[in-house]
């Protein structure tokens, strides 16, 4: 409980102090609100459904394309970490596409699948891919060397391998990869929403934006700082409840 409190001191008094502010009228701006409005219009679009359907319509193409990243990262990444060769055949591949910045295809998957969650689940799909694919690659390199020999003497075949040895032994790590890719997901799909795709919380915040709505605008923002906090906050109880402390040792790796 002391905890929490510590946490919310400084967020507690910086919402206090721009309150008072603007009820001295010290600060006067149009573009600013107050907290107390903020709070009210956070209360206001959850009564009215549009937190719901925009936080709805976010998710679906923030885990949409989280899974598909994730899942082809990972896929690509124990193949990187089984076959060496493979790994120096694509290096420079690799290395030339991963610095690409995720909003860069927009126009390109704008072009591909117009608006809608096609497009978010693209562009949040490359996002995720890369974290998966390099936290994988080490953590299948890391396992102990003695784990493949025994997984060899009993005539395991490369499916068995994978699934009875590589995947237990590597998967605390690979849990933390796709914990920060999920972070990932939200950012990039919000951002497409900013940007291109009108649905999401990303356009219902431009939509307060350009309706001088800056009360809405701000509390759109506040929830998805919350939402953001929340799946972190379920991720790290699943981590600990699945791995224990080797969980969150490895995230300190």
């Amino acid at each position: 409980m002391m905890r929490l409190f510590k946490g919310l001191l400084i967020p507690g008094c910086v919402l206090g102090l721009w309150q008072w502010l603007v009820l001295i009228q010290y600060v006067k701006s149009e573009s600013l609100s107050y907290p107390s409005a903020i709070a009210a219009a956070a209360i206001g679009v959850i009564q009215d459904g549009t937190l719901l359907v925009a936080a709805a319509q976010t998710f679906s193409g923030a885990f949409s394309g989280w899974l598909l990243g994730a899942t082809l990262g990972i896929v690509m990444g124990i193949a990187f970490g089984l076959s060496q060769t493979l790994s120096h055949l694509m290096k420079i591949t690799v290395e030339t596409v991963r610095p690409i910045p995720s909003v860069a295809l927009i126009p390109l998957a704008l072009l591909i699948y117009g608006y809608g969650v096609l497009l978010e689940t693209s562009v949040v799909a490359f996002s995720c891919f890369w974290p998966l694919l390099i936290v994988t690659e080490s953590a299948v390199r890391g396992i102990e060397p003695r784990l493949i020999e025994v997984s060899r003497m009993l005539n395991f075949n490369l499916f068995d391998r994978v699934t009875k040895i590589i995947l237990p032994a590597a998967l605390p790590r690979i849990f933390v990869g796709m914990r920060l890719a999920a972070a990932v997901a939200l950012v990039v799909s919000v951002t497409v929403e900013i940007t291109a795709n009108p649905m999401g919380l990303g356009y219902a915040l431009i939509v307060a934006q350009e309706s001088m709505r800056a009360d809405r605008m701000f509390a759109f923002i506040g929830w998805i700082g919350l939402i953001g906090w929340s799946l972190n906050t379920a991720l790290l109880n699943i981590q600990y409840r699945w791995f224990g402390k080797m969980g969150f040792w490895e995230e300190q790796v």
